[in-house]
């Protein structure tokens, strides 16, 4: 049995139930961090007669697939389980060197995958004019990426399900470094098009794999460190790509390098990882011991646990396909807040095309390069949302689960509000210290709230999310990723016509009365969440 097993009394660290979102759906995490209502369900949940009064209520009723043990019978004298809290076997009690190791490759891999993402956006002029196409479909090859990010976990996360964190980790990864090949030496539109979108297919094993990785290796109190270094590397990513990318296309190197590079190393880290991880996840882990050991002793009844509870299709289809598009129809707080969190991401990977048309066509900025240098103003804001993340969690959060024995989601929300207020702020400053007039400093300087209010609401929202639905939240964040993802996917191809045409000054503005006219959510949510969860069908009642 393991350690979150074992301790009955040990909720999930709250600085770990942000990231398995933050990047993906993460299917498993649920499956080990067992709160409260999750064993309550488990164990029998409400009242022997009591019946779900509806297909959708018994739907909800389904959770998602468990691999924990059944405490209500007795113990099964051919299960193979933990040698007690000290088992060499068990991920957290590897040493502190390997796992810190484990730590720093995957983050790596996430930060690579997520960089690959916005790295092509520098070259999508001249590789318009090289293929004589306009710069509208060549904006495609950023958008199609993110489409394979939308669609890539509905394939690694049953398989994560099935085989543990590691294959589908390093199978998915390899394929993404070798996919890099046929962009880098690419003839035309179609080819760059295809596989940029299936680079994003294969990339996305990250997000089915990697915070559960780090949730398996660590205690939950260094874990937070672990995730903070995962957030920051799955954040910087993509806003470190378009600032390398444009001084490579403006370099004797030229637009393919953007492809080669990324190949070359991320293939040192795949090599790396391939030949020094193992296995993290502890159910699998456990079925390999109970394979061993049928074989050296011939006992065949020998069993763990994920050879008795091992999904089914049936339940795979209900968490991946059939219950998220459920819930997002008929529960207005995944609607809005996914809506909400779709937006701000999409604004994201919007302003790796915005930036260089303010900086460079409007302010005369004659090195790509350099035209892209102010995007660090918005990975400082990435940093400081995460000091206010950190920050409410370790006060008013712990606080409250302090006196309460537990805190309602809503208490997530106070820093989505921090979160709601710094985005329009950064934005009107941004767009209305545009002019050549004005130094571009205090441009620059308005990434910060930007930074600051896109991961705060992303995190926060996701991590309310997952609050909200609790054994249900797997179902309820795949539906979240795949529309965020969409998104992010739309708003390059509208956006930078948009900045275009209006100017820099206007479009931001736009933005910006969007995001100002969404402020209500959280609000609305902090107030009226308690009464909305109550009327929910998806509620598991305990």
């Amino acid at each position: 049995m393991d350690h979150e097993t074992r301790k009955k009394g040990e909720t999930v660290d709250s600085t770990l139930k942000v990231l398995p979102t933050a990047i993906l759906p993460l299917p498993q995490i649920s499956n080990k961090g067992m709160d409260d209502e999750r064993r309550h369900f488990l164990e029998g949940g409400d009242s022997e007669g009591a019946q779900p009064n509806s297909d959708i209520e018994r739907d909800a009723h389904v959770g998602d697939t468990p691999c924990v043990p059944d405490t209500t019978t007795e113990k099964d004298p051919n299960l193979v389980q933990w040698d007690g809290p000290s088992d060499p076997e068990d991920p957290l009690n590897w040493s502190v060197a390997r796992r810190w190791y484990i730590t720093m490759i995957v983050s790596f891999v996430a930060l690579f995958v997520m960089f690959s993402s916005s790295v092509f956006t520098p070259a999508t002029k001249i590789t318009a004019e090289l293929y004589n196409v306009s710069e509208d479909v060549m904006t495609l090859a950023t958008s199609f990426i993110l489409l394979g990010f939308a669609f890539g976990p509905l394939i690694w996360g049953p398989l994560s399900e099935l085989y543990g964190r590691m294959i589908p980790l390093w199978v998915g990864f390899s394929a993404f470094v070798i996919l890099q090949i046929p962009v880098a030496t690419a003839h035309n539109v179609e080819t760059i098009l295809i596989f940029r979108f299936l680079i994003g297919m294969s990339g996305s094993s990250t997000s089915a794999t990697v915070a559960g990785i780090i949730f398996d290796i660590w205690d939950p109190v260094t874990r937070g460190v672990g995730v903070a270094i995962f957030a920051m590397a799955t954040f910087v990513g993509p806003v470190a790509g378009p600032i390398l990318g444009s001084f490579i296309v403006d370099s004797h190197l030229g637009w393919r390098w953007t492809a080669w590079l990324t190949c070359i190393f991320s293939g040192v880290f795949a090599i790396l990882g391939i030949a020094t991880s193992r296995e993290t996840y502890g159910p699998v882990i456990l079925q390999r011991r109970a394979a061993r050991l049928r074989q050296s002793t011939g006992n065949w009844a020998l069993h763990s646990e994920l050879d008795v509870h091992r999904p089914t299709l049936g339940d795979i289809f209900t968490k991946y396909f059939s219950r998220p598009p459920q819930m997002l129809i008929r529960e207005p707080i995944l609607l809005f807040m996914t809506i909400y969190i779709a937006i701000t991401y999409g604004m994201l990977y919007l302003f790796f095309f915005a930036y260089p048309i303010s900086f460079r066509r409007d302010r005369g900025w004659a090195n790509a390069g350099v035209a892209t240098l102010p995007l660090l103003g918005l990975s400082l804001g990435i940093v400081g949302g995460l000091a206010v993340i950190a920050y409410g969690t370790k006060t008013h959060f712990a606080r409250k689960m302090k006196e309460q024995g537990g805190a309602a989601p809503e208490e997530r929300l106070p820093e989505v509000i921090v979160g709601a207020v710094c985005l329009p702020i950064g934005l009107f400053w941004f767009s209305w210290t545009s002019s050549p007039d004005i130094s571009w400093v205090a441009q620059a300087l308005a990434g910060i709230p930007i930074g600051m209010g896109i991961i705060i609401i992303f995190l926060q929202g996701v991590n309310y999310l997952i609050d909200v639905y609790k054994i249900l939240s797997n179902s309820a964040i795949a539906a979240n990723s795949f529309v965020r993802c969409l998104f992010a996917a739309a708003f390059p191809l509208f956006g930078v016509r948009m900045f275009e045409k209006l100017g820099v000054n206007w479009a931001g503005s736009l933005l910006g009365f969007v995001s100002l006219a969404m402020i209500p959510v959280p609000i609305l949510f902090y107030v009226y969440g308690p009464k909305l969860r109550s009327m929910s069908r998806f509620q598991v009642k305990t």
